[in-house]
């Protein structure tokens, strides 16, 4: 591949129609007024200056070095761009991207292809973009994102609220609080600044008002109308992370429009992702852009549908850096072939369907309320505890069926679904299922779990609540994965009524009578495939190194007051302190979150997200402090929040979100 200089151009003014002056970031391959080229543009409020540096000098120089620009653009209210950000995805965003795709296209070096990429806000927002067919848009590139957005987001799942709904709250009001770079945007920077701080809105309170499947999270939502998407998308996750699903929906939705591929990856991108094995993804995309955006004739179109890492009995350890595990391509994806089990008399799992009509076999079923607090996070950024450990902890909580140790190695590779029947004293309850390989040794690693606010059973549009005593008949599908079950290994499923501090409770406690005669579990066999190689980066450790100053620092941990019957579930998160080479701004970010709950009190959940964001350099300091909780009632969730701001030890701002209690809606 024939490589060319080029220039990084550090900030570039962008004004849009309504006068918006939004800061770009741009990779300019030498020669491109006379030579144009394609380029790949990533829209985020992630703050190009400092949030997403790091990652994006380890792809864009690339890029332009094959003679592709690379155009970083901070969302309105982000990072050095003007205004104030409006939400989530929402239609200025969207109408803002457009524009700016068709602003790079008009530009003198372009060739008027112009390609989309990003992970989790970038990877949601080029396939909405694209949903729009934006006339240049001719590709994308989506990792880590989602086709919907109520499911597979971090708000709900299923009906559950998950507890990271308040964790990315406040994850973005702390990151809108920061104050733009005065290197950048001059003597205006505190104006710019305090007009962020007093304006900006605590998305939660827009997030709690839409409980159920609405008209809010539709929008966005490509699934809504997969006929309507026509843009080639390679589609791109890790098992490890929660948009786990994305890849396969994408290509059961698209067709021939999309490619997935999904590795053993947390939320990141997969040249520099943990657990190994990594892959080129710069390859990988420069062919993909080549062909989409130069019409180059490389073959991209013909990759395989499915290309998925299947894990091989792995382990759960304090920190996994490689998963064992093989490559497997499918040539066609099909809906799997399915290995049904049920369960015999003593909790065995059986190969086989339920007898139908068989005599109810009742088994009570009440979770301590700290039951899940092995999960992990839903949302993971490290290897480490942020991914779900040994499951021994929770299935104490749990009810557990298993099989025998397996005769063969089983492989797997799809979404397993569970039916069963059950009577609830309650008209709201939670209903958690986790599939397990157990090893020989008795250790429990997580393969795959679901959970349903069984007020949703019927559909999340109208949930309605169930009927007190009266036995209801469930179907729960669990979260894709690919996975080997190894020879002499047992296959386990684990039900709760409880995932904590994931998912939040419900308002009462009632637990659940399950007919285990109607249990039923059904596996995604891995069918025909074939075993392939995947490409390693070139470079192993693409990352840029910053100057530290202070190393930063991550303890997790689960707190149990015996004496005051409480479980404490604590983060805490440190950046540390480096400064970019490169334009000597120094920044540090600590999270400490705080989970609590009585194991018999559904009403004792709170939940306390703070965030201290600094920003420096020689002879100036800004700090931004703020605080986001959550606690509830039987009838409300309680929300609020703050944020201070200080420049240098002065307090220059301090806004309250007063404390708002939003109804629960059959949640």
């Amino acid at each position: 591949m024939t490589t060319r200089g080029f220039t990084t151009i550090e900030n570039q003014w962008i004004i849009l129609k309504d006068g918006t002056q939004l800061a770009a970031r741009i990779w300019m391959p030498d020669n491109a007024d006379s030579d144009p080229v394609p380029a790949v543009f990533e829209f985020l409020p992630y703050r190009k200056r400092d949030g997403t540096s790091p990652r994006d000098e380890s792809t864009y120089p690339v890029f332009a070095a094959a003679g592709i620009a690379g155009v970083r653009v901070d969302i309105r209210g982000s990072g050095e761009s003007d205004g104030v950000i409006d939400g989530e995805y929402t239609e200025l965003e969207l109408a803002n991207a457009c524009e700016l795709i068709a602003w790079i296209a008009a530009q003198p070096w372009s060739n008027g292809s112009v390609g989309m990429m990003g992970i989790s806000w970038g990877g949601f927002n080029c396939l909405q973009v694209a949903a729009l067919k934006p006339p240049a848009l001719k590709a994308v590139i989506s990792i880590a994102s989602t086709v919907d957005r109520y499911n597979d987001d971090i708000h709900y799942k299923n009906g559950c609220h998950l507890s990271a709904q308040l964790s990315w709250a406040a994850t973005m009001l702390a990151y809108q609080s920061r104050s733009p770079d005065p290197e950048i945007v001059g003597d205006r920077w505190r104006e710019m600044w305090l007009e962020r701080l007093e304006n900006e809105p605590f998305f939660m309170e827009e997030w709690l008002q839409h409980q159920r499947r609405d008209d809010y999270w539709r929008h966005g939502s490509i699934c809504e109308n997969f006929a309507d998407f026509d843009v080639p998308a390679l589609v791109i996750a890790g098992w490890a992370d929660g948009y786990r699903n994305t890849p396969l929906k994408a290509v059961e939705g698209l067709g021939d429009t999309a490619k997935a591929l999904i590795g053993p990856w947390v939320h990141k991108y997969p040249h520099f992702a943990w657990p190994k094995p990594r892959t080129d993804f710069h390859g990988e995309a420069i062919a993909w852009w080549n062909r989409w955006l130069r019409s180059e004739q490389n073959g991209a179109e013909s990759i395989p549908p499915v290309r998925a890492y299947i894990l091989d009995a792995i382990k759960p350890a304090p920190r996994r850096d490689f998963d064992p595990g093989f490559w497997i391509a499918k040539r066609e994806w099909q809906e799997p072939e399915m290995q049904c089990f049920y369960v015999e008399q003593f909790g065995t799992l059986m190969e086989g369907m339920p007898i139908p009509h068989a005599p109810e076999q009742p088994v009570y079923l009440r979770s301590p309320l700290d039951t899940g607090s092995a999960s992990g996070e839903w949302f993971t950024l490290k290897p480490d505890a942020e991914m779900a450990i040994d499951q021994r902890l929770d299935d104490a909580g749990s009810l557990t069926f298993q099989t025998a140790p397996l005769p063969l190695n089983h492989d797997y590779l799809g979404r397993p679904v569970i039916t069963l029947s059950l009577r609830c004293d309650a008209e709201i309850a939670n209903l958690c299922a986790r599939l397990i390989d157990l090893h020989p040794d008795g250790t429990a690693t997580r393969v795959s779990f679901g959970v349903l606010n069984l007020a949703h059973r019927d559909g999340y549009a109208e949930p309605k609540p169930l009927k007190k005593g009266e036995r209801t008949t469930v179907t729960l599908t669990l979260d894709a994965c690919g996975y080997r079950f190894r020879k002499g290994h047992r296959i386990r499923l684990s039900l709760s009524t409880a995932y904590w501090p994931m998912v939040l409770p419900s308002p009462e406690d009632p637990g659940l009578t399950i007919d285990i005669a109607s249990l039923g579990l059904a596996l995604p066999k891995l069918g025909a495939h074939d075993v392939i190689d995947i490409k390693q980066p070139d470079n192993p450790d693409p990352l840029p190194k910053y100057i530290e100053h202070a190393p930063g620092s991550t303890k997790r941990q689960v707190l149990r007051d015996l004496a005051a019957n409480k479980t404490h579930y604590e983060i805490r998160e440190d950046t540390g302190l480096f400064e970019h080479p490169g334009t000597g701004l120094s920044t540090r970010q600590l999270r400490d979150e705080v989970w609590s709950i009585t194991p018999n009190d559904p009403l004792s959940m709170s939940g306390t997200s703070t965030w201290t964001c600094d920003m420096q350099r020689p002879g100036w300091f800004v700090r931004t402090l703020s605080t986001s909780k959550i606690s509830c009632t039987a009838t409300d969730w309680v929300i609020s929040a703050s944020v201070i701001a200080f420049e240098g030890e002065t307090q220059v701002f301090k806004k309250v979100f007063e404390e708002k209690r939003i109804p629960r809606d059959l949640m």
